[in-house]
């Protein structure tokens, strides 16, 4: 599948910040703002958790089946084109239960990533404000 720079980027900083959540008890609580947390970890900070979401997700959207593009939504595929891809980028080292743990895992990263993606806008139908 083909996204656009931006697409790829929403999607691995979505998949951050979904995993930087469910990484803290504050956060899930609502005791701290998500936003305010991610701020403050840094660009350091942030880059460590980017650069190992980004290194398993990315191939595996590129992996994904051409899809028609709607403008206004999200590409959505089928479970089976997921599984596919998952686990066609899915080492084959451990046991068969440590590997089907790590495709939920996977799978739900990849999921958590395409809710990321904003809905498609047209290139050739946007219109650009005349401030810029």
């Amino acid at each position: 599948m083909r996204f656009s720079e931006a697409e790829l980027t929403a999607a691995v900083n979505g998949v951050a910040k979904a995993a930087f959540a469910a990484g803290s008890k504050e956060i899930r609580k609502g005791k701290v703002d998500l936003d305010q947390a991610w701020a403050d970890l840094g660009g350091f900070g942030r880059y460590q958790l980017l650069e190992p979401l980004g290194s398993t997700v990315l191939p595996i959207l590129a992996a994904l089946p051409d899809v028609p593009r709607v403008v206004g939504e999200r590409p959505t595929f089928t479970s089976a084109q997921l599984r596919e891809a998952v686990e066609a980028h899915t080492g084959d080292d451990g046991g068969r239960l440590r590997r089907k743990a790590e495709l939920l895992a996977t799978t739900a990263l990849v999921q958590a990533a395409l809710a990321a993606i904003p809905p498609y806008a047209d290139p050739e139908t946007l219109v650009i404000p005349d401030s810029l």
